[in-house]
């Protein structure tokens, strides 16, 4: 799993995510076609291991938010279906190539019929690849692909917001993203309209809590700005009554100690899980502070940082949506 953030214009970890847990609704979106001659009721599998055989054999660069998925016919036929997502923010000219010789070693390796699609997440409208061709001396190899254009829907901002489709949000969720590199207010209103408006579908609660966590990946803020819109969505659930995120402090806690995960996968240290829980709790407690108290409560931070115990620092994760004043807080500080 990586990180909660991505940075600015990597946008490769959170559409892979997307794709694990809105594939159907991604080819209802986008390929409805191929949607509807899917068996939906027997599931979809992710071939990562198979895939990154594939990459590994086929030697062909840097791989993007690729997938490789195995999927049913409504006929009863298996079928695999390879999708490469182009997330980059500037023109790949060997993303045809790649396709190809990705559906190429799958079939040659695994003698399955690989589907190659293409959603090309880029900011220059122009850029639309199709196919590959490869030609010399009268002998001719090709492979065209279907492709759909985020930026096709960029002028249909209010369609997406209310579309009933899920996927449509992060569809939205990243155009705004571009849209909106270099000002951090434009995008903290957008990320709030997008996260307030989730709740007005009637999707499932699970649905929301991914959707959200997708727009919130998608579209990083600065720390004060991101505080601030936490607080806000704290406060908009309960006036709808509808805590599907099960709380800012545990989402952001559940963050620090995925982080802390992959930083001591990543540095060899046995003490990963440990540093994520820490890293996850002061999140968890920022955000709760933030929001019982303002910047009031944000005043007892350098204390609570100093904590070396993780059970005092759970201890404040528990005691501060429940504290008459901050007081209380201070007390266990002490």
């Amino acid at each position: 799993m990586a990180k909660r953030k991505a940075p600015a214009g990597d946008w490769d970890s959170p559409w892979k995510e997307a794709l694990d847990y809105f594939l159907d609704r991604f080819l209802a979106f986008f390929f409805p076609l191929i949607h509807t001659a899917i068996d939906w009721g027997r599931g979809y599998e992710a071939l990562d291991k198979e895939f990154q055989q594939i990459v590994r054999e086929a030697a062909a660069g840097r791989v993007l938010a690729d997938k490789l998925f195995k999927v049913w016919r409504k006929d009863g036929t298996e079928e695999w279906l390879l999708i490469h997502i182009e997330v980059q923010g500037q023109v790949d000219l060997d993303l045809p190539r790649r396709m190809f010789i990705y559906n190429v070693r799958a079939f040659q390796l695994y003698g399955r019929t690989v589907v190659s699609l293409a959603a090309l997440c880029d900011d220059r409208p122009d850029w639309r690849p199709n196919q590959y061709v490869q030609e010399a001396w009268g002998c001719e190899l090709s492979m065209k692909f279907p492709v759909v254009k985020l930026l096709d829907y960029a002028a249909n901002a209010e369609s997406l917001a209310k579309h009933t489709n899920p996927f449509a949000q992060v569809v939205l969720a990243h155009l705004k993203a571009q849209e909106t590199q270099g000002n951090a207010t434009e995008r903290y209103q957008w990320k709030l309209q997008l996260v307030r408006g989730l709740y007005d579908h009637g999707w499932t609660a699970e649905d929301v809590r991914q959707l959200f966590r997708l727009i919130d990946w998608m579209m990083a803020l600065p720390l004060d700005l991101q505080n601030q819109f936490r607080g806000e969505v704290h406060r908009y659930e309960e006036s709808k009554h509808m805590p599907y995120l099960s709380s800012m402090e545990r989402l952001a806690k559940e963050e620090g100690r995925e982080e802390g995960r992959e930083e001591g996968r990543e540095e060899g240290r046995e003490e990963g899980e440990v540093t994520g829980l820490r890293k996850g709790l002061l999140q968890g407690i920022v955000a709760a502070l933030k929001c019982k108290f303002g910047d009031a409560g944000l005043k007892l931070l350098p204390r609570i940082r100093a904590l070396k115990s993780t059970d005092k620092l759970q201890a404040l994760t528990d005691a501060i949506p429940n504290a008459a004043s901050i007081e209380e807080i201070r007390k266990l500080l002490r």
